[in-house]
């Protein structure tokens, strides 16, 4: 009898993309190994799910005597439980050792410790002793004095209560999302927090039009100007504005509005601070980072950890099912992905050959841990959305993991605001190349969605230009006012509009908009520092110019919510590819058809067209829906959505119809169904 050969798995990911076919052997590699190590984490029978519960063993619980504490610190010799509950005794309650670096104390009493009870734990190793904040702890406070940060017990007397068991994301409504900092959500000179956000912010996020709400700077930081991307404690929620509890009501009450919730969540690196954060927790630079000067991020100042290390794997995913079940979050906007996947972090690198995502330089440890992460979130709660933020345009990013992907649903189109900014600085509009955006807009990896977006919150920051920035410079400070004509201003925002509406309907499958963006916010975000006398001038949100009735800002809010209601209404992010209709250098025109809207801009500066003849796809009557040149936009009225265009077929020029297309203006245009 013929001995039986077993066929190798070819992975869906080889048919996708065709140009990895001579990498078949990478991909093979990449899966073989996310398959070892998931045997290696999980016993026969095991789940993911129930391998990543570090939080429900680790850390603070109570138990029906009393308290009891665990750590994982290898490298520690002794440790002792600190805080207020022992008016900060060193020597009165010692920790035990367990296995495999484990430690434990047991404490007494239901009210051996108790809610807000300030708490550290003092730990000795070969080079000293040191105090540290426990690593799973769920609120970190500071003290107004010392300026020194402790951890701090959570458990009130009531626990919270959600109200949100019948919400749930919904898996075919593409995001549309607006990203959002609390502390600088508001518009008086201080940080701001998760209530008022709730109370203010919400709903002004639901009307205009917005579904998914993505909190940066959430994941503790002591440092408030590092806009949240310098972590220190991993479990924590940040109390620069407010309490776990009022995070968790901002979270219910924007599900009971039907909005998402994602998280900015940043696992690519941490803080490097010891006395606040988990580095040399127990005394080594290796409990969860890499050693020497691997372990170091040249360019951030901050350490990286040890994906191939099976204990940080466990902290990760276990840190992944937290946030999703103790505040809900619906997903994550995971930071740094680039950073995460390459040894040399990408920093100088240009991604233009397959061969540099299968190379030596690729972190395959990364990469696992990524793929783990993907499939727990997606097991953990159904509809969790995951975008990447990653510049490299890794093959598989966001195809399934069976089929040879990392899993993730969607990727950031990041090259799509570096396009927008290289134009709008190197190039007068006049000069821009229609055939370079169609291809920036609309390349990307084969059944691979992404997220499209104009303009980054890193643009907002001083040192660098928002869009309007770019447009208006210094006229955008005192020629908003609607009564005064300004031809810088005016070319500002028509050009604003039509960036924002190109880039909505072409650039991905889902679209992101920073906070007050929409509107062209004038200020730059300068966090309070000792370069600007620790002031909050600069770091936070004038909304109240987008409300008043004698300045321009508002008539660009206003199209972005009209634009939103149109993209959402026709089912634009989820219809894939356009069509190209016409592209045209010398004329500046750009005309495609997607989810059977006609979409036509002129980014001419000054020439309009009285009778453009725009082709379309199928003969009939269609009528304008949208245009940017509307008054109630600030344009200047020049088109009127009473009239009717007759689509028919016309000789040699197709199906199409006469149009005025005025310089500097974009159309939608809508087919009329006929009555039966």
């Amino acid at each position: 009898m013929a001995a039986t050969v077993r066929r190798k798995k070819r992975y869906g990911i080889l048919t996708i993309d065709p140009w990895l076919e001579r990498y078949e052997g990478d991909i093979d590699l990449r899966m073989g190994r996310y398959k070892s190590v998931k045997r290696s984490l999980l016993p026969a029978g095991t789940k993911l799910q129930d391998f990543a519960n570090g939080d429900l063993y680790y850390g603070f619980h109570r138990t029906d005597k009393g308290w009891v504490y665990r750590e994982w610190a290898p490298g520690a010799t002794a440790m002792h439980l600190i805080g207020d509950f022992n008016k900060w005794n060193r020597e009165s309650h010692p920790m035990k050792r367990l296995e495999n670096g484990v430690w434990e104390i047991e404490l007494r009493g239901k009210n051996a410790l108790k809610h807000r009870s300030h708490i550290k734990v003092q730990v000795t190793h070969a080079g000293g002793v040191e105090d540290h904040i426990p690593l799973y702890i769920h609120r970190v406070v500071q003290d107004p004095q010392t300026k020194t940060f402790d951890g701090q017990i959570w458990a009130p007397a009531k626990p919270y209560e959600w109200h949100d068991q019948r919400f749930a994301p919904k898996t075919n409504v593409p995001p549309i999302i607006y990203e959002a900092h609390i502390g600088m959500a508001q518009e008086k000179e201080g940080i701001g927090t998760y209530k008022e956000f709730t109370q203010n912010l919400l709903p002004r996020i639901k009307n205009d039009g917005y579904n998914t709400v993505q909190l940066m700077a959430i994941m503790e930081h002591p440092y408030y100007a590092s806009f949240g991307y310098q972590v220190t404690n991993f479990f924590a929620a940040s109390s620069w504005y407010g309490t776990p509890d009022d995070l968790k009501e901002l979270i219910d009450t924007a599900h009971g509005m039907g909005l998402s919730v994602l998280l900015d969540l940043v696992h690519s690196h941490a803080a490097k601070n010891t006395a606040e954060g988990i580095n040399r927790f127990d005394g080594t630079d290796t409990q969860f980072f890499l050693p020497g000067s691997a372990g170091n991020h040249p360019a951030w100042d901050s350490k990286l950890f040890d994906y191939g290390k099976h204990e940080v794997l466990h902290f990760l995913l276990s840190n992944l099912k937290f946030w999703l079940t103790e505040y809900h979050f619906d997903g994550f906007r995971f930071d740094g992905v680039t950073s995460m996947l390459y040894h040399d972090h990408g920093l100088g690198r240009a991604f233009d050959g397959y061969d540099k995502y299968f190379s030596m330089n690729t972190n395959v440890d990364a990469v696992t841990y990524l793929q783990l992460a993907s499939e727990l979130c997606h097991a953990v709660k159904r509809g969790c959305v995951l975008i990447a933020e990653d510049m490299s345009g890794m093959p598989g990013m966001c195809l399934p993991v069976k089929e040879g992907g990392l899993g993730f649903d969607y990727r950031l189109s990041m090259g799509v605001p570096d396009f927008w900014i290289k134009m709008l600085k190197e190039r007068r509009d006049e000069d821009w190349d229609m055939g370079k955006m169609w291809y920036e807009l609309t390349t990307r990896r084969p059944q691979e969605k992404n997220i499209g977006y104009c303009e980054s919150h890193d643009q907002a920051l001083v040192g660098d230009k928002t869009i309007m920035f770019w447009l208006a410079d210094k006229e955008m400070y005192w020629g908003m006012n609607r009564a005064y004509p300004n031809p810088t201003v005016e070319r500002a925002m028509a050009l604003h509009k039509m960036i924002r509406l190109v880039t909505c309907s072409l650039a991905g499958e889902g679209y992101l908009n920073f906070m007050g963006n929409e509107f062209g916010h004038p200020e730059w975000i300068d966090f309070p520092r000792e370069g600007n006398g620790w002031s909050f001038a600069h770091a936070r949100r004038l909304w109240s110019l987008a409300e008043d009735g004698f300045l321009r800002y508002s008539y660009l809010g206003d199209f972005d919510k009209a634009m939103l209601a149109l993209i959402k209404r026709c089912g634009v992010l989820a219809a894939g590819s356009a069509r190209n209709l016409w592209q045209e250098q010398e004329r500046k025109l750009l005309a495609f058809e997607k989810a059977g809207l006609i979409f036509l801009f002129n980014f001419h500066p000054v020439q309009s067209l009285k009778d453009f003849y725009l082709p379309v796809v199928q003969e009939g009557r269609y009528r304008v829906v949208l245009d940017s040149d509307s008054a109630c936009f600030g344009g200047y009225e020049r088109i009127t959505h009473d009239y009717v265009y007759e689509a028919r077929s016309q000789n040699k020029r197709g199906i199409g119809f006469e149009i005025y297309i005025p310089a500097r203006t974009a159309l939608v245009l809508e087919r009329i169904e006929d009555k039966a």
